[in-house]
Protein backbone atom coordinates (compact mmCIF):
# COMPACT_ATOMS: atom_id res chain seq x y z
CA UNK A 1 0.00 0.00 0.00
CA UNK A 2 2.84 2.43 1.09
CA UNK A 3 5.41 1.58 -1.56
CA UNK A 4 9.27 1.35 -0.59
CA UNK A 5 9.01 4.58 0.62
CA UNK A 6 8.36 2.46 3.76
CA UNK A 7 10.82 0.78 4.53
CA UNK A 8 12.80 4.40 4.71
CA UNK A 9 10.16 5.67 7.22
CA UNK A 10 12.90 6.00 9.97
CA UNK A 11 14.54 8.35 7.45
CA UNK A 12 11.49 10.48 7.53
CA UNK A 13 11.27 10.45 11.46
CA UNK A 14 14.81 11.66 11.91
CA UNK A 15 14.64 14.53 9.15
CA UNK A 16 11.57 15.71 11.41
CA UNK A 17 13.40 15.21 14.79
CA UNK A 18 16.40 16.95 13.59
CA UNK A 19 14.34 20.09 11.76
CA UNK A 20 12.73 20.25 15.38
CA UNK A 21 15.69 20.23 17.04
CA UNK A 22 17.26 23.23 14.69
CA UNK A 23 14.46 25.22 15.14
CA UNK A 24 14.22 24.95 18.53
CA UNK A 25 17.67 26.13 19.08
CA UNK A 26 17.33 28.93 16.22
CA UNK A 27 13.89 29.69 15.86
CA UNK A 28 12.47 29.36 19.60
CA UNK A 29 9.63 31.13 19.38
CA UNK A 30 8.27 28.96 15.98
CA UNK A 31 9.98 26.24 18.11
CA UNK A 32 7.14 26.85 21.16
CA UNK A 33 4.28 27.51 18.64
CA UNK A 34 4.49 24.76 16.87
CA UNK A 35 3.22 22.48 19.82
CA UNK A 36 0.08 21.75 18.50
CA UNK A 37 1.72 19.36 15.71
CA UNK A 38 3.31 17.03 18.29
CA UNK A 39 -0.04 17.16 20.87
CA UNK A 40 -2.27 16.87 17.88
CA UNK A 41 -0.13 13.70 16.48
CA UNK A 42 0.12 12.07 19.63
CA UNK A 43 -4.02 12.93 20.27
CA UNK A 44 -4.27 10.82 16.80
CA UNK A 45 -2.81 7.59 18.09
CA UNK A 46 -4.14 7.56 21.65
CA UNK A 47 -7.98 7.85 19.82
CA UNK A 48 -6.92 4.83 18.26
CA UNK A 49 -5.21 3.20 20.68
CA UNK A 50 -7.64 1.89 23.50
CA UNK A 51 -9.82 -0.18 20.88
CA UNK A 52 -6.29 -1.64 19.56
CA UNK A 53 -5.44 -2.71 22.93
CA UNK A 54 -8.96 -4.12 23.88
CA UNK A 55 -9.40 -6.01 20.54
CA UNK A 56 -5.79 -7.33 20.45
CA UNK A 57 -5.98 -9.00 24.12
CA UNK A 58 -9.77 -10.04 23.84
CA UNK A 59 -8.50 -11.89 20.78
CA UNK A 60 -5.51 -13.03 22.47
CA UNK A 61 -7.51 -14.70 25.00
CA UNK A 62 -10.16 -15.97 22.45
CA UNK A 63 -7.36 -17.26 20.21
CA UNK A 64 -5.63 -19.52 22.73
CA UNK A 65 -6.50 -23.29 21.81
CA UNK A 66 -7.97 -23.08 25.78
CA UNK A 67 -8.77 -20.92 28.48
CA UNK A 68 -5.72 -22.98 30.40
CA UNK A 69 -2.92 -21.69 27.75
CA UNK A 70 -4.52 -17.87 28.16
CA UNK A 71 -4.39 -18.30 31.73
CA UNK A 72 -0.35 -19.51 31.61
CA UNK A 73 0.65 -17.12 29.59
CA UNK A 74 -1.45 -13.87 31.91
CA UNK A 75 0.60 -15.59 35.21
CA UNK A 76 4.12 -15.66 33.35
CA UNK A 77 3.55 -12.34 31.80
CA UNK A 78 2.91 -11.04 35.21
CA UNK A 79 5.76 -13.12 37.07
CA UNK A 80 8.01 -11.96 34.43
CA UNK A 81 6.86 -8.16 34.49
CA UNK A 82 6.94 -8.09 38.31
CA UNK A 83 10.44 -9.32 38.56
CA UNK A 84 11.94 -6.69 36.12
CA UNK A 85 10.16 -3.74 37.12
CA UNK A 86 11.80 -4.98 40.56
CA UNK A 87 15.00 -4.75 39.41
CA UNK A 88 14.42 -1.96 37.01
CA UNK A 89 13.62 -0.02 40.61
CA UNK A 90 16.52 -1.68 42.66
CA UNK A 91 19.23 -0.43 39.92
CA UNK A 92 17.93 2.75 39.90
CA UNK A 93 17.87 3.29 43.37
CA UNK A 94 21.80 1.91 43.44
CA UNK A 95 23.16 4.09 40.86
CA UNK A 96 21.79 7.33 42.26
CA UNK A 97 22.89 5.71 45.53
CA UNK A 98 26.08 5.74 44.11
CA UNK A 99 26.74 8.45 41.76
CA UNK A 100 24.52 11.02 43.82
CA UNK A 101 24.13 13.31 41.31
CA UNK A 102 22.19 15.95 43.54
CA UNK A 103 24.74 15.99 46.04
CA UNK A 104 26.28 19.30 46.84
CA UNK A 105 22.91 21.15 45.35
CA UNK A 106 22.25 22.27 49.15
CA UNK A 107 18.66 23.65 47.52
CA UNK A 108 16.62 25.64 51.01
CA UNK A 109 13.15 23.67 50.40
CA UNK A 110 11.70 27.32 50.89
CA UNK A 111 13.00 29.19 47.70
CA UNK A 112 11.30 25.77 45.89
CA UNK A 113 8.48 27.23 43.79
CA UNK A 114 5.65 24.92 45.01
CA UNK A 115 3.21 26.30 42.74
CA UNK A 116 4.82 24.96 39.58
CA UNK A 117 3.73 21.69 40.55
CA UNK A 118 0.43 22.21 42.14
CA UNK A 119 -1.36 20.76 39.36
CA UNK A 120 0.97 17.44 39.28
CA UNK A 121 0.27 17.02 43.08
CA UNK A 122 -3.25 17.54 42.75
CA UNK A 123 -3.71 14.62 40.26
CA UNK A 124 -1.27 12.36 42.61
CA UNK A 125 -3.78 12.76 45.42
CA UNK A 126 -6.87 12.33 43.23
CA UNK A 127 -4.93 9.32 42.02
CA UNK A 128 -4.41 7.77 45.39
CA UNK A 129 -4.64 3.87 45.92
CA UNK A 130 -8.05 3.74 46.79
CA UNK A 131 -8.89 5.55 43.84
CA UNK A 132 -6.22 3.87 42.04
CA UNK A 133 -7.86 0.49 43.34
CA UNK A 134 -11.27 1.42 42.21
CA UNK A 135 -10.48 3.44 39.33
CA UNK A 136 -9.46 0.22 37.39
CA UNK A 137 -13.58 -0.58 37.29
CA UNK A 138 -15.47 1.58 34.60
CA UNK A 139 -18.41 2.90 35.24
CA UNK A 140 -20.08 1.83 32.32
CA UNK A 141 -18.69 -0.30 29.25
CA UNK A 142 -17.49 2.70 27.07
CA UNK A 143 -16.55 4.79 29.67
CA UNK A 144 -13.08 2.87 29.76
CA UNK A 145 -12.68 4.32 26.00
CA UNK A 146 -13.38 8.29 26.75
CA UNK A 147 -10.69 10.63 27.65
CA UNK A 148 -11.40 10.00 31.72
CA UNK A 149 -11.05 5.97 30.93
CA UNK A 150 -7.35 3.91 31.73
CA UNK A 151 -5.78 1.53 29.95
CA UNK A 152 -6.78 -0.60 33.39
CA UNK A 153 -10.14 -0.07 32.91
CA UNK A 154 -9.36 -1.38 28.75
CA UNK A 155 -7.85 -4.41 30.14
CA UNK A 156 -10.34 -5.61 32.57
CA UNK A 157 -13.00 -5.21 29.49
CA UNK A 158 -10.78 -6.67 27.25
CA UNK A 159 -10.26 -9.81 29.69
CA UNK A 160 -14.00 -10.36 30.06
CA UNK A 161 -14.92 -9.84 26.95
CA UNK A 162 -12.38 -12.64 25.56
CA UNK A 163 -13.16 -15.09 28.41
CA UNK A 164 -16.42 -14.76 27.27
CA UNK A 165 -15.68 -15.07 23.86
CA UNK A 166 -14.02 -18.34 24.61
CA UNK A 167 -16.33 -19.88 26.77
CA UNK A 168 -19.29 -19.34 24.37
CA UNK A 169 -17.09 -21.77 21.97
CA UNK A 170 -18.51 -21.65 18.27
CA UNK A 171 -21.36 -19.42 18.40
CA UNK A 172 -19.34 -16.49 18.72
CA UNK A 173 -17.71 -17.34 15.60
CA UNK A 174 -19.60 -14.20 14.27
CA UNK A 175 -18.59 -12.00 16.83
CA UNK A 176 -15.11 -13.17 16.61
CA UNK A 177 -14.79 -12.28 12.53
CA UNK A 178 -16.15 -8.98 13.82
CA UNK A 179 -13.40 -8.15 16.07
CA UNK A 180 -11.16 -9.50 13.58
CA UNK A 181 -12.26 -7.29 10.69
CA UNK A 182 -12.11 -4.55 13.10
CA UNK A 183 -8.67 -5.21 14.35
CA UNK A 184 -7.22 -4.73 10.50
CA UNK A 185 -8.94 -1.76 9.97
CA UNK A 186 -7.44 -0.35 13.32
CA UNK A 187 -4.27 -1.55 12.64
CA UNK A 188 -4.71 0.09 9.06
CA UNK A 189 -6.13 3.46 10.46
CA UNK A 190 -2.86 3.57 12.54
CA UNK A 191 -0.95 3.00 9.23
CA UNK A 192 -2.00 5.86 7.67
CA UNK A 193 -1.71 8.20 10.96
CA UNK A 194 1.79 7.33 10.97
CA UNK A 195 2.38 9.09 7.83
CA UNK A 196 2.19 12.44 10.24
CA UNK A 197 4.86 11.02 12.60
CA UNK A 198 7.52 13.14 10.85
CA UNK A 199 5.62 16.27 11.57
CA UNK A 200 4.55 15.29 14.78
CA UNK A 201 7.86 14.25 15.92
CA UNK A 202 9.11 17.49 14.48
CA UNK A 203 7.10 19.86 16.07
CA UNK A 204 7.48 18.09 19.64
CA UNK A 205 11.09 18.30 19.64
CA UNK A 206 11.11 22.07 18.65
CA UNK A 207 8.73 22.58 21.39
CA UNK A 208 11.24 21.05 23.51
CA UNK A 209 14.39 22.57 22.48
CA UNK A 210 12.57 26.15 21.87
CA UNK A 211 10.73 26.19 25.73
CA UNK A 212 13.53 24.95 27.52
CA UNK A 213 16.88 25.61 25.65
CA UNK A 214 20.03 22.99 25.91
CA UNK A 215 22.22 26.03 27.60
CA UNK A 216 19.19 26.28 31.17
CA UNK A 217 19.99 22.54 31.03
CA UNK A 218 23.66 23.15 32.81
CA UNK A 219 22.49 22.24 36.84
CA UNK A 220 20.29 19.08 35.65
CA UNK A 221 22.40 17.48 32.94
CA UNK A 222 23.93 15.10 36.35
CA UNK A 223 20.66 14.42 36.86
CA UNK A 224 20.06 13.66 33.29
CA UNK A 225 23.41 11.90 32.38
CA UNK A 226 22.85 9.63 35.28
CA UNK A 227 19.19 8.89 33.85
CA UNK A 228 20.11 8.19 30.55
CA UNK A 229 23.17 5.77 31.70
CA UNK A 230 20.97 3.67 33.88
CA UNK A 231 19.12 3.20 31.23
CA UNK A 232 21.63 2.06 28.92
CA UNK A 233 22.60 -0.17 31.39
CA UNK A 234 19.18 -1.77 32.58
CA UNK A 235 19.23 -2.30 28.86
CA UNK A 236 22.42 -3.55 27.77
CA UNK A 237 22.99 -5.62 30.81
CA UNK A 238 19.78 -6.79 32.43
CA UNK A 239 17.74 -7.14 29.26
CA UNK A 240 20.44 -8.16 27.89
CA UNK A 241 21.26 -10.96 30.21
CA UNK A 242 17.17 -12.20 29.73
CA UNK A 243 17.92 -11.68 25.87
CA UNK A 244 20.97 -13.73 25.83
CA UNK A 245 19.28 -16.64 28.18
CA UNK A 246 16.61 -16.80 25.55
CA UNK A 247 18.37 -17.11 22.89
CA UNK A 248 18.55 -13.43 21.00
CA UNK A 249 20.44 -10.72 21.17
CA UNK A 250 18.86 -7.37 22.88
CA UNK A 251 21.13 -5.24 20.59
CA UNK A 252 20.05 -7.07 17.31
CA UNK A 253 16.37 -6.03 18.70
CA UNK A 254 16.86 -2.47 18.90
CA UNK A 255 18.47 -2.40 15.63
CA UNK A 256 15.81 -4.40 14.37
CA UNK A 257 13.10 -2.04 15.62
CA UNK A 258 15.00 1.19 15.10
CA UNK A 259 12.23 2.68 13.29
CA UNK A 260 9.32 2.57 16.32
CA UNK A 261 12.50 3.73 18.28
CA UNK A 262 13.02 6.83 16.26
CA UNK A 263 9.08 7.29 16.67
CA UNK A 264 9.22 7.15 20.21
CA UNK A 265 12.20 9.51 20.02
CA UNK A 266 10.23 12.27 18.19
CA UNK A 267 7.11 11.82 20.32
CA UNK A 268 8.20 11.12 23.70
CA UNK A 269 5.33 8.30 23.92
CA UNK A 270 5.86 4.46 23.48
CA UNK A 271 2.01 4.69 22.52
CA UNK A 272 3.16 5.97 19.06
CA UNK A 273 4.68 2.54 18.42
CA UNK A 274 2.82 0.41 19.57
CA UNK A 275 0.94 -1.06 16.46
CA UNK A 276 4.12 -1.53 14.51
CA UNK A 277 5.76 -3.29 17.64
CA UNK A 278 2.97 -5.72 17.63
CA UNK A 279 3.76 -6.23 14.08
CA UNK A 280 7.09 -6.88 14.11
CA UNK A 281 7.32 -9.16 16.97
CA UNK A 282 4.86 -11.63 14.93
CA UNK A 283 7.40 -10.97 11.91
CA UNK A 284 10.22 -12.13 15.05
CA UNK A 285 8.19 -15.90 15.44
CA UNK A 286 6.17 -14.79 17.98
CA UNK A 287 2.96 -16.24 18.41
CA UNK A 288 -0.17 -13.87 17.66
CA UNK A 289 -2.01 -14.46 20.93
CA UNK A 290 0.95 -14.28 22.93
CA UNK A 291 1.44 -10.93 21.46
CA UNK A 292 -1.72 -9.95 21.66
CA UNK A 293 -1.96 -10.54 25.41
CA UNK A 294 1.72 -9.38 26.70
CA UNK A 295 2.61 -6.34 24.63
CA UNK A 296 -0.95 -4.29 25.65
CA UNK A 297 -0.61 -5.25 29.27
CA UNK A 298 2.88 -4.54 29.28
CA UNK A 299 2.04 -1.06 28.19
CA UNK A 300 0.72 -0.60 32.38
CA UNK A 301 2.95 -3.45 34.24
CA UNK A 302 6.51 -3.60 33.14
CA UNK A 303 7.22 0.04 33.07
CA UNK A 304 10.71 -0.17 33.20
CA UNK A 305 11.90 3.12 32.35
CA UNK A 306 9.32 5.11 34.54
CA UNK A 307 10.30 2.60 37.26
CA UNK A 308 14.18 3.96 36.50
CA UNK A 309 13.20 7.18 36.88
CA UNK A 310 11.19 7.28 39.41
CA UNK A 311 13.42 6.23 42.01
CA UNK A 312 16.22 8.57 40.14
CA UNK A 313 14.48 11.36 41.12
CA UNK A 314 13.09 10.65 44.44
CA UNK A 315 16.85 10.19 45.90
CA UNK A 316 17.96 13.15 43.65
CA UNK A 317 15.64 15.45 45.23
CA UNK A 318 16.52 14.32 48.84
CA UNK A 319 19.86 14.83 48.15
CA UNK A 320 19.63 18.05 46.68
CA UNK A 321 17.26 19.13 49.74
CA UNK A 322 20.18 17.38 51.79
CA UNK A 323 17.54 15.00 53.12
CA UNK A 324 18.81 11.59 54.63
CA UNK A 325 16.41 8.86 53.65
CA UNK A 326 16.72 5.75 56.20
CA UNK A 327 16.85 2.35 54.54
CA UNK A 328 12.91 1.73 56.22
CA UNK A 329 12.28 4.59 54.32
CA UNK A 330 13.67 3.30 50.57
CA UNK A 331 12.22 0.11 51.45
CA UNK A 332 8.66 1.67 51.79
CA UNK A 333 9.30 4.17 48.69
CA UNK A 334 9.92 1.22 46.67
CA UNK A 335 7.32 -0.76 47.51
CA UNK A 336 4.79 1.90 46.78
CA UNK A 337 6.49 2.65 43.59
CA UNK A 338 5.60 -0.99 42.31
CA UNK A 339 2.13 -0.05 43.03
CA UNK A 340 1.90 3.21 41.32
CA UNK A 341 3.72 2.68 38.40
CA UNK A 342 1.27 0.13 37.37
CA UNK A 343 -1.35 1.96 34.37
CA UNK A 344 0.96 4.83 34.18
CA UNK A 345 0.24 5.82 30.42
CA UNK A 346 3.27 5.77 27.63
CA UNK A 347 2.63 9.31 27.32
CA UNK A 348 4.46 12.75 28.16
CA UNK A 349 3.42 13.90 31.55
CA UNK A 350 2.04 10.43 33.21
CA UNK A 351 5.29 9.58 34.63
CA UNK A 352 5.78 13.32 36.36
CA UNK A 353 2.31 12.71 38.44
CA UNK A 354 2.71 9.00 38.74
CA UNK A 355 6.51 10.45 40.65
CA UNK A 356 4.15 13.32 42.37
CA UNK A 357 2.07 9.98 43.42
CA UNK A 358 4.70 7.86 44.81
CA UNK A 359 6.95 11.35 46.74
CA UNK A 360 3.97 11.73 48.96
CA UNK A 361 4.30 8.71 50.89
CA UNK A 362 8.02 10.11 52.18
CA UNK A 363 7.21 13.07 54.40
CA UNK A 364 11.27 13.94 55.16
CA UNK A 365 10.89 14.99 51.33
CA UNK A 366 8.69 17.69 50.51
CA UNK A 367 6.42 17.50 47.46
CA UNK A 368 7.25 20.95 46.30
CA UNK A 369 11.08 19.25 45.78
CA UNK A 370 9.49 18.52 42.38
CA UNK A 371 9.69 21.71 40.74
CA UNK A 372 13.61 20.72 40.88
CA UNK A 373 12.80 18.42 38.04
CA UNK A 374 10.21 19.89 36.28
CA UNK A 375 12.08 21.49 33.36
CA UNK A 376 13.52 18.67 32.44
CA UNK A 377 10.72 16.21 33.03
CA UNK A 378 9.82 16.49 29.42
CA UNK A 379 14.00 15.85 28.74
CA UNK A 380 14.00 12.35 30.02
CA UNK A 381 10.72 11.20 28.85
CA UNK A 382 12.13 10.02 25.82
CA UNK A 383 14.71 7.79 27.66
CA UNK A 384 11.52 6.42 29.76
CA UNK A 385 9.43 6.00 26.54
CA UNK A 386 12.63 4.20 24.99
CA UNK A 387 13.04 1.62 27.68
CA UNK A 388 9.72 0.84 28.25
CA UNK A 389 8.89 -0.16 24.41
CA UNK A 390 12.27 -1.91 24.25
CA UNK A 391 10.97 -3.97 27.95
CA UNK A 392 7.73 -5.05 26.46
CA UNK A 393 8.88 -6.37 22.67
CA UNK A 394 11.75 -8.36 25.23
CA UNK A 395 8.96 -9.41 27.24
CA UNK A 396 6.62 -10.51 24.73
CA UNK A 397 9.80 -12.85 22.98
CA UNK A 398 10.41 -14.27 26.40
CA UNK A 399 6.83 -15.26 27.44
CA UNK A 400 6.82 -16.65 23.90
CA UNK A 401 9.51 -18.96 24.38
CA UNK A 402 8.43 -19.67 27.93
CA UNK A 403 5.61 -20.76 26.39
CA UNK A 404 7.23 -22.77 23.89
CA UNK A 405 5.29 -20.80 21.41
CA UNK A 406 8.78 -18.98 19.50
CA UNK A 407 9.57 -19.81 15.79
CA UNK A 408 13.36 -19.63 16.83
CA UNK A 409 14.30 -20.07 13.37
CA UNK A 410 12.38 -17.07 12.20
CA UNK A 411 13.45 -14.91 14.79
CA UNK A 412 17.35 -15.43 14.24
CA UNK A 413 16.68 -15.24 10.75
CA UNK A 414 14.39 -12.24 11.39
CA UNK A 415 17.28 -10.59 13.36
CA UNK A 416 19.85 -11.27 10.65
CA UNK A 417 18.19 -9.29 8.46
CA UNK A 418 17.97 -6.47 10.69
CA UNK A 419 14.99 -4.63 9.40
CA UNK A 420 11.04 -5.27 9.84
CA UNK A 421 11.16 -4.60 5.87
CA UNK A 422 8.11 -2.93 5.65
CA UNK A 423 8.73 -0.01 8.26
CA UNK A 424 6.04 1.09 10.55
CA UNK A 425 3.83 2.21 7.96
CA UNK A 426 2.88 -1.54 6.19
CA UNK A 427 0.67 -2.78 8.74
CA UNK A 428 -1.38 -5.60 8.65
CA UNK A 429 -1.58 -5.18 4.46
CA UNK A 430 -4.21 -8.33 4.74
CA UNK A 431 -6.33 -10.35 6.82
CA UNK A 432 -4.83 -13.30 8.47
CA UNK A 433 -6.32 -16.83 9.97
CA UNK A 434 -8.64 -16.57 12.60
CA UNK A 435 -7.28 -17.14 15.99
Amino acid sequence: MFGAHASRFYVYVLAGIVAGVLIGCFAPGLGVALKPLGDAFIDLIKMLITPLIFLSVALGICGARDMAKAGRVGIKSIVYFEVISTVALVIGLAVVTVLRPGSGFNVDPRTLDAGAVAGYVRTAHEQGVVSFILGIIPTTFTDAFTAHGSVLQVLLLAVLFGCSLAGIGRRARPVVDVCESLLQLMFRMIGIVLWLAPLGAGGAMAFTIGKYGVDSLGPMMRLMGTFYLTCILFIVLVLGAVARLTGFSVLRFARYIREELLLVLGTSSSESALAPLMEKLERLGCSREVVGLVVPSGYSFNLDGTNIYMTLAVVFIAQALNVHLTLVQELTFLAVAMLTSKGAAGVTGAGFVTLAATLSVLPAVPVAGLALILGIDRFMSEARALTNMIGNGVGAIVVSAWERDLDRNRLHSELAIGTGRNGVLALRPEKRGNP
